[in-house]
């Protein structure tokens, strides 16, 4: 196999988000759970013979060797050489759908699949975990999209335990903005001591509920809506039709709803007002169907 074409590389979504402290190396600790949606980038990749690691196509505001998939193919590069004695190499095509800064991890994503599939595609031999742990460290949202279902994490965000979740859709509002993560961790007005809650906590509130009012909060959009009305204004529009909240850094907005007619008929009224989609939930990552 040389070649993996229509790659998914899916959002995510914080259906909650709570900094519960910080650590001495300044890294914030979280507790949150992702949810996979069926919306997303999708990569094409093809094996090189010569050890070149090629970004296919240009992406404004990300310079090639910036890129996370170029900076995690690197990675993975080097640990497959140092095991096999072989030095592979890729072209990689990157179809953007997700807007960045927007919360809804679409590099990492990028990342976690241009990571599974060179895995396949060079026969590097890591298992899931070794895959998760060599992405980490180019950003901590990495080794769940590798975990590929739905998930409660704590830490940085790596330590993840399956979870379960609403069977729903979701409406997402695109506020028109770019929200640097670092800025909203760095701002004096977060909130970095949220009770800490357990797995438990979280499951037990989707238990017997009709409705689709969210659990807990996220800490980090009392930040975002201060410093970018935008996010404001696509909370309280959406909040009408539902509870409504910030998904990551910001700026993306979305709202759970029982199903797509429901969420039809809230993108009928968005239109002209806001640019938003629907999505829905994914219980794990399609790519697993792939490779």
């Amino acid at each position: 196999m040389t070649e993996l074409k229509n790659l998914p590389a899916p959002a995510k979504l914080n259906l909650f988000l709570h900094v519960t402290g910080r650590r001495a190396d300044g890294y914030h600790m979280l507790q949150t759970a992702f949810q996979l949606i069926d919306r997303g980038d999708v990569l094409h990749i093809r094996v090189r013979g010569d050890g070149e690691l090629r970004r296919s196509n240009d992406i404004p505001g990300v310079p090639e060797q910036q890129d996370l998939v170029i900076r995690a193919a690197r990675l993975l590069q080097a640990e497959a050489q140092r095991r096999s004695g072989v030095l592979h190499g890729a072209d990689i095509t990157v179809e953007k759908v997700l807007p960045m800064g927007g919360g809804l991890g679409g590099g990492s994503s990028d990342a976690a699949t241009t990571l599974m599939a060179l895995n396949k595609l060079w026969n590097a031999g890591l298992d899931q975990q070794e895959l998760m742990d060599l992405g980490l460290p180019l950003g901590a949202d990495i080794p769940f999209f590798i975990y590929g279902r739905t998930a409660f994490a704590e830490g940085v965000g790596e330590a993840l335990q399956p979870v379960a979740a609403p069977d729903c859709w979701y409406v997402v509002i695109e506020p028109g903005v770019a929200v640097p993560t670092a800025e909203i961790f760095c701002s004096e007005h977060l909130t970095r001591n949220t009770a800490p809650i357990i797995i438990a906590d979280f499951s037990s509130h989707y238990e017997n509920r009709n409705d689709l009012k969210q659990f807990g909060k996220n800490d980090l959009q009392q930040v975002a809506t201060r410093l970018y009305e935008p996010v404001a204004k696509a909370i309280e529009w959406l909040g009408a039709y539902g509870d409504a909240r910030m998904t990551g850094s910001g700026a993306c907005v979305f709202c759970a709803f029982a199903d797509e007619g429901q969420a039809d008929a809230v993108l009928e009224r968005a239109q002209g007002v806001w640019t938003a989609w629907k999505a829905r939930a994914l219980k794990q990552h399609p790519i697993f169907e792939m490779l």
